[in-house]
Protein backbone atom coordinates (compact mmCIF):
# COMPACT_ATOMS: atom_id res chain seq x y z
CA UNK A 1 0.00 0.00 0.00
CA UNK A 2 1.44 3.35 -1.11
CA UNK A 3 1.55 6.65 1.22
CA UNK A 4 -1.28 7.68 -0.96
CA UNK A 5 -4.89 7.44 0.22
CA UNK A 6 -7.49 5.23 -2.26
CA UNK A 7 -9.24 7.51 -4.98
CA UNK A 8 -12.13 4.59 -3.95
CA UNK A 9 -11.60 5.82 -0.38
CA UNK A 10 -12.21 9.22 -1.75
CA UNK A 11 -15.14 8.66 -3.79
CA UNK A 12 -16.69 6.49 -0.67
CA UNK A 13 -16.18 9.23 1.51
CA UNK A 14 -17.70 11.85 -1.17
CA UNK A 15 -20.33 9.58 -1.67
CA UNK A 16 -21.00 9.81 2.29
CA UNK A 17 -20.94 13.16 2.08
CA UNK A 18 -23.30 13.97 -0.59
CA UNK A 19 -25.72 11.49 0.95
CA UNK A 20 -25.51 13.43 4.14
CA UNK A 21 -25.64 16.46 2.76
CA UNK A 22 -29.16 15.64 0.31
CA UNK A 23 -30.60 13.88 3.60
CA UNK A 24 -30.01 17.34 5.45
CA UNK A 25 -32.15 19.38 2.46
CA UNK A 26 -34.63 16.46 2.69
CA UNK A 27 -33.97 14.97 -0.12
CA UNK A 28 -34.05 10.96 -0.20
CA UNK A 29 -33.16 8.44 -3.07
CA UNK A 30 -34.51 5.26 -1.25
CA UNK A 31 -31.58 2.63 -2.18
CA UNK A 32 -29.07 4.94 -2.56
CA UNK A 33 -29.83 7.09 0.67
CA UNK A 34 -30.52 3.25 2.72
CA UNK A 35 -28.28 1.11 1.59
CA UNK A 36 -25.41 2.69 -0.50
CA UNK A 37 -23.77 3.94 2.53
CA UNK A 38 -24.24 0.43 4.21
CA UNK A 39 -22.23 -1.58 1.38
CA UNK A 40 -19.39 0.89 1.39
CA UNK A 41 -18.73 1.15 5.13
CA UNK A 42 -17.42 -1.88 5.32
CA UNK A 43 -14.76 -1.37 2.59
CA UNK A 44 -13.91 2.29 3.94
CA UNK A 45 -13.68 0.50 7.27
CA UNK A 46 -11.45 -1.92 6.15
CA UNK A 47 -9.43 0.24 4.27
CA UNK A 48 -8.89 2.83 6.81
CA UNK A 49 -7.60 0.23 9.00
CA UNK A 50 -5.21 -0.78 6.61
CA UNK A 51 -4.14 2.52 5.35
CA UNK A 52 -3.33 3.27 9.39
CA UNK A 53 -1.73 0.18 9.99
CA UNK A 54 0.74 0.46 7.03
CA UNK A 55 1.30 4.08 6.50
CA UNK A 56 1.00 5.26 10.37
CA UNK A 57 1.56 2.71 12.08
CA UNK A 58 4.56 0.93 9.94
CA UNK A 59 2.93 -2.55 9.79
CA UNK A 60 2.68 -4.22 6.73
CA UNK A 61 -0.85 -5.81 6.88
CA UNK A 62 -3.42 -7.38 4.71
CA UNK A 63 -7.00 -7.52 5.79
CA UNK A 64 -8.08 -11.57 5.47
CA UNK A 65 -11.28 -12.86 5.08
CA UNK A 66 -12.01 -13.45 8.83
CA UNK A 67 -11.10 -10.22 9.62
CA UNK A 68 -14.55 -8.81 6.83
CA UNK A 69 -16.67 -10.99 8.45
CA UNK A 70 -15.82 -10.12 11.94
CA UNK A 71 -15.96 -6.23 10.70
CA UNK A 72 -19.13 -7.12 9.12
CA UNK A 73 -20.39 -8.59 12.67
CA UNK A 74 -18.92 -5.90 14.45
CA UNK A 75 -20.71 -2.95 12.55
CA UNK A 76 -23.84 -4.70 11.69
CA UNK A 77 -24.38 -5.60 15.47
CA UNK A 78 -22.94 -1.98 16.89
CA UNK A 79 -25.31 0.18 13.63
CA UNK A 80 -28.38 -2.64 13.98
CA UNK A 81 -29.00 -3.36 17.33
CA UNK A 82 -26.81 -1.11 19.73
CA UNK A 83 -27.57 2.25 18.22
CA UNK A 84 -30.99 1.55 17.52
CA UNK A 85 -31.35 1.24 21.52
CA UNK A 86 -29.64 3.89 22.22
CA UNK A 87 -31.20 6.33 19.58
CA UNK A 88 -34.70 6.94 18.00
CA UNK A 89 -32.03 8.23 14.39
CA UNK A 90 -30.95 4.81 14.60
CA UNK A 91 -33.54 1.68 13.02
CA UNK A 92 -32.84 -2.32 12.76
CA UNK A 93 -32.78 -3.67 9.41
CA UNK A 94 -31.47 -7.05 8.12
CA UNK A 95 -31.19 -5.61 4.60
CA UNK A 96 -28.51 -2.94 6.31
CA UNK A 97 -26.48 -6.59 7.47
CA UNK A 98 -26.74 -7.69 3.85
CA UNK A 99 -25.45 -4.56 2.41
CA UNK A 100 -22.43 -4.64 4.75
CA UNK A 101 -21.84 -8.51 3.89
CA UNK A 102 -21.88 -7.92 0.00
CA UNK A 103 -19.59 -4.58 0.70
CA UNK A 104 -17.24 -6.94 2.54
CA UNK A 105 -17.04 -9.47 -0.15
CA UNK A 106 -16.96 -7.12 -3.00
CA UNK A 107 -13.88 -5.51 -1.46
CA UNK A 108 -12.21 -8.74 -0.31
CA UNK A 109 -13.12 -10.16 -3.63
CA UNK A 110 -11.43 -7.16 -5.04
CA UNK A 111 -8.27 -7.06 -3.00
CA UNK A 112 -7.49 -11.05 -3.11
CA UNK A 113 -8.22 -12.47 -6.61
CA UNK A 114 -8.31 -9.09 -9.09
CA UNK A 115 -5.56 -7.65 -7.63
CA UNK A 116 -3.71 -11.02 -7.62
CA UNK A 117 -4.44 -11.78 -11.02
CA UNK A 118 -3.05 -8.70 -12.27
CA UNK A 119 -0.05 -8.88 -10.71
CA UNK A 120 0.78 -12.28 -12.22
CA UNK A 121 0.13 -11.01 -15.43
CA UNK A 122 2.60 -8.41 -14.91
CA UNK A 123 5.47 -10.60 -13.53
Amino acid sequence: MKNKISYWFLLGLAIWLLIIFLRKKGITIPVISNHLTDCITVPMYTYLIEYLMNNILGYHWKPDFKFILSSTLYLSILFEVICPMLSEKFTEDILDVLAYLAGGMVYYFHRTILLSLFKREDM
